[in-house]
């Protein structure tokens, strides 16, 4: 049991590299996009902390190089969105249960992976994904979806500070509790960022999501769902 009060690290824009000749962040990108183009990733789908695998590969090709193979993920059926939609409703108590700053320091910590360790993955990802350069992938999959992460700590610690007024020999308190059921995210092709906030959002808040990326950028959507695996979702 706890009996403090805690305050997050503040939070502060990630900065963003410029990627020049002969940086060494330009040499980390490199190997990281040569990396990548070597092989061909299977991504199969993650139900209840199980990979599921099915017999509907679907091929994903760069859109600016469709002659190049990037991997294959595993369509679901309807069977499997049960199965997902069961999953976030049997986890549903437990994750409410945990402690807020818990919850949060998942988040915090996948913020500093996309910022260090997985700062050259990810932007390889999206620019092999989603056709970016190299200065559009740092904005997006990088300094954006690191400041939503680390800032959205912050806003959900303020939320949680608002307090109802008080009369005299009274105290109101106000808790905060998860939405009903779970949340489902249908995210979209063109943002790496925007396809991790949508269900990290509202899962910092308590609830569980159901994630369902748009099919066009299910490659670079599976680097963030690896980071979230690491930082302990």
């Amino acid at each position: 049991m706890s009996n403090a009060i805690f305050s997050v690290p503040k939070a502060v824009n990630e900065p963003i590299y410029a990627y020049a000749p002969n940086t060494p962040e330009r040499v980390m990108l490199q190997a990281a996009l040569g990396e990548l183009k070597s092989k061909q990733l299977e991504i199969p789908m993650t139900i209840d902390g199980q990979k599921i695998s099915t017999q509907n590969r679907v091929a994903i090709h760069p859109p600016h190089e469709l002659k190049h193979t990037l991997g294959h993920y595993h369509r679901g059926t309807k069977a499997h969105v049960e199965q997902a939609v069961s999953a976030a409703l049997e986890a549903r108590e437990s994750w409410a249960n945990m402690p807020w700053e818990q919850r949060a320091s998942i988040f915090l910590k996948a913020a500093d992976l996309i910022s260090g360790p997985y700062r050259g993955k990810i932007n390889a990802a999206t620019m092999l994904c989603q056709s970016k350069n190299a200065y559009q992938a740092e904005i997006d999959a990088v300094a954006e979806l690191a400041d939503f992460l680390r800032f959205n700590v912050q806003f959900l610690t303020e939320i949680y500070q608002q307090q109802p007024i008080s009369a005299k020999n009274i105290w109101n308190r106000l808790e905060y509790r998860p939405l009903e059921g779970f949340v489902f995210a249908i995210t979209p092709f063109n943002f790496t960022a925007i396809s991790g906030n949508l269900p990290a959002a509202p899962a910092m808040c308590g609830n569980t999501t159901v994630w369902k990326p748009a099919d066009s950028q299910i490659y670079s959507a599976a680097i963030v769902m690896e980071i979230f695996e690491e930082a302990g979702l």
